[in-house]
């Protein structure tokens, strides 16, 4: 039973006292892994199709097959638990900042890492446009150097808030149709069937733009 509107994005488990509604997130090893010895199968079929169409987008962008893998495995773990938390009664760890913090953070901290190891120069000539004045370059690397910093904030942040809005309005709806006249409950129910196909649009669509982001990321350093 609800206790108010943010019950449902609640880790703690009521049954066991324990946050351990975190575990939802093994869903994407219980979809993805059998993917790979189940053959001919729609599921499969639509993996393939999935991945082939991820790898053209990504591929101009690097020049080792390698590094798009990591990408397409990322697009695939957030649009798995993305789609899955738009069942009732399922956990959605993409929805909480503290997920998608942790997964911006990380991969930001790793590609900075790399890039400041192994490409210094590039890295400070990143800091300054080609043809910015002696004048405005100081000005230029603070602006670059905080656009840098907040990009794991504005991805984990973007993630979270535009799944979270969805969510909030389909149980803002559901609690709306509680004693009421038939009528209005059907209107509700159609317009949850309308704002449920536009939330699994904005699944995909959000995944699509984290991994892409990252991959854009990734490609400057």
């Amino acid at each position: 039973m609800m206790t108010n509107l943010f019950s449902s994005f609640d880790p703690m488990s009521s049954t066991f006292n324990m946050q351990l509604n975190w575990i939802a997130m093994l869903l994407f090893i219980v979809i993805f892994y059998p993917l790979y010895w189940i053959s001919n199968s729609k599921v499969s079929i639509l993996y393939s199709e999935l991945t082939s169409y991820i790898t053209k987008e990504f591929m101009p962008l690097f020049k080792s097959y390698k590094n798009i893998i990591f990408f397409n495995v990322l697009f695939l773990f957030i649009l798995i638990n993305n789609i899955f938390g738009l069942m009732p009664y399922t956990f959605t760890s993409t929805a909480h900042i503290a997920m998608t913090l942790s997964m911006a953070l990380t991969i930001w901290m790793v590609f900075m890492l790399y890039g400041w190891v192994n490409n210094t120069n590039h890295m400070f000539a990143h800091l300054v446009p080609l043809g910015t004045p002696v004048i405005l370059m100081p000005f230029m690397v603070l602006i670059e150097s905080i656009s840098n910093i907040i990009r794991p904030i504005t991805l984990s942040v973007r993630l979270a808030a535009n799944l979270t809005a969805g969510h909030l309005l389909l149980i803002l709806l559901g609690e709306s149709m509680v004693n009421n006249k038939i009528l209005l409950i059907i209107s509700i129910t159609a317009a949850q069937f309308a704002l449920m196909t536009l939330e699994a649009a904005v699944a995909v669509i959000q995944a699509y733009v984290f991994a892409t982001l990252s991959t854009l990321y990734a490609s400057e350093v």
